[in-house]
């Protein structure tokens, strides 16, 4: 998965963002709509599409999705 579908495939677990608002420096954790459940739908996004398992603390370690995706990629 490249870093393109990776920020549509994140983008794709929220609900009220705008897609438009995704791009791979989007700091995440500061979007309104970020919680727990969206945390672990990404979790399972990821396990889903890219077969890597990560963690809640991967998610706390990483500040924007390129940041996650290098994580996931590093798996």
């Amino acid at each position: 998965m490249t870093l393109d579908e990776f920020v549509k495939a994140f983008a794709a677990e929220f609900d009220d963002t705008p897609a438009e608002q995704f791009t791979p420096a989007t700091n995440f954790r500061e979007l309104e709509e970020w919680g727990s459940l969206v945390a672990l739908a990404i979790i399972s996004m990821v396990d889903d599409e890219m077969d890597v398992q990560i963690t809640g603390a991967d998610l706390r370690n990483s500040k924007t999705i390129e940041d996650l995706y290098n994580v996931v990629c590093a798996k």
